[in-house]
């Protein structure tokens, strides 16, 4: 059997020339499509009337829906890099220390999404929620909203309702404040063990890890209700802060996975073998799995319900003909093709399966989210198309850089881990 003394535990990435230039050309492609995107927006003459109060559309619009749900989800899959490290170290799990590096990585993201969520929202709020109208909150204004002002003070205590949200911006604050407290703490713990070595760092990072899993039970759901669910405020869904988190999970796993994956083409992490990619494969078809769980959860029990402050979510998307392919798109690329593709045990363990499903899985919950974000902030004036795909190789090109690019800093594997040796031996 494979001793820890046969493998280079001091291996670092070399984030080559060539992974850069690769990365570089995605992101330069998705900024020329979303250049031309908002060109052909800007001067096409998409300036109709809009869905509420007759005001008009403009072109901005939608590239501010399009900087939300991307900031929206590259947030949620660096947070569950956090958030699956932290179960590892919760749950004791000895199979994935070798993975523990890449998961890690993702979190380095955190800041730039903080910048970019708070700097988008202060921009574009007006044109992504519609709560942030002061005359909706005047009792005297003929648009006052029943439904919205009895909701008011979710967003704006302790201040006068239609002023400042602060109550909303003090939650944005905290939720990524803890997250990149959370982040750095477990980061620094684990590169400091590598350094001291000992057990004392593992239940360290262990306690650490279980506080960090409370506050973001609670910090994941409440985000989703603030950051998605609220652009569609008359609606109601005690399944959501799930049902989001479960499309986060997914396409954060199936990230995990294709970079693993990667470093293992690439010659690097020699202790990770076909069982530790059939354990990721089986995250991603279990947990493919619970996603449409909750989808079908949400959907069957407001269909069969059938009541009109509940069913126009999902009226208005089926009934479209901007959005209503798309919802079969969503249940294609996030249950039928990965249920049918990893179903064997053979499917769970070829890479080749196994990158055709996670990116395909990575593009259709970025459909869930612009189906989430966009019916509600664009009405028909939506859709999916150049600027949409052009922002989200830009977003997924720079997500791509950061997380390599910090992977590369510091050695691929936690060598003084105390459960190293039962990840070299995992057999399943």
């Amino acid at each position: 059997m494979a001793q820890a003394s046969n493998y280079n535990l001091d291996q670092k990435f070399d984030f080559t020339a060539p992974v850069k230039k690769v990365i570089f050309f995605l992101g330069g492609l998705g900024a020329v499509l979303l250049l031309i995107g908002i060109i052909a927006a800007a001067f096409g003459g998409h300036h109709g009337a809009g869905e509420e109060g007759g005001h008009a559309f403009h072109w901005t619009k939608r590239l501010y829906a399009n900087l939300w749900i991307n900031n929206v989800y590259f947030t949620g899959i660096a947070i569950i890099g956090v958030f699956f490290f932290a179960i590892q170290y919760a749950a004791q799990a000895g199979w994935s220390t070798a993975l523990l590096r890449i998961m890690i990585s993702f979190g380095n993201w955190l800041p730039i999404a903080a910048v970019l969520m708070l700097a988008t929202f202060f921009i574009a709020n007006h044109d992504l929620f519609h709560w942030t109208h002061s005359y909706i909150f005047d009792i005297n204004d003929p648009q006052y909203d029943r439904i919205i002002d009895g909701k008011g003070s979710f967003f704006y205590w302790p201040m006068e309702k239609g002023s400042f949200p602060i109550f909303y911006i003090v939650r944005m604050v905290l939720f990524f404040g803890f997250w990149i407290f959370f982040f750095n703490k477990l980061k620094n713990l684990s590169l400091e063990e590598d350094i001291n070595g000992g057990t004392s760092y593992w239940y360290t990072i262990r306690k650490w890890s279980a506080i960090f899993l409370v506050f973001f039970a609670v910090s994941s759901s409440v985000s989703a209700w603030d950051w998605v669910l609220s652009i569609d405020t008359h609606w109601f869904s005690t399944l959501f802060g799930w049902y989001v988190f479960a499309s986060w999970f997914v396409a954060g796993l199936s990230a995990i996975t294709l970079v693993t994956i990667f470093l293992k083409d690439q010659g690097y992490l020699e202790m990770v073998n076909q069982n530790h990619i059939h354990d990721l494969g089986k995250f991603v078809f279990a947990f493919s799995i619970f996603w449409t769980y909750i989808w079908f959860s949400q959907f069957l029990l407001i269909y069969y319900a059938n009541i009109p402050e509940e069913s126009v979510y999902f009226i208005e998307r089926l009934s479209s003909d901007v959005y209503g392919p798309y919802i079969f798109v969503n249940i294609v690329l996030n249950f039928v093709l990965p249920f049918l593709v990893l179903m064997t045990r053979d499917a769970k363990r070829h890479n080749i399966f196994l990158k055709l499903v996670c990116t395909l899985i990575i593009f259709g919950h970025w459909v869930d989210f612009f189906l989430m974000v966009q019916p509600g902030t664009l009405g028909h004036n939506g859709g999916l198309g150049l600027m949409e795909v052009g922002m989200l190789l830009v977003y997924g090109a720079a997500f791509a850089f950061v997380a390599l690019s910090n992977l590369s800093k510091k050695n691929l594997v936690p060598k003084n881990h105390p459960m190293l040796e039962e990840s070299y031996h995992h057999h399943i």
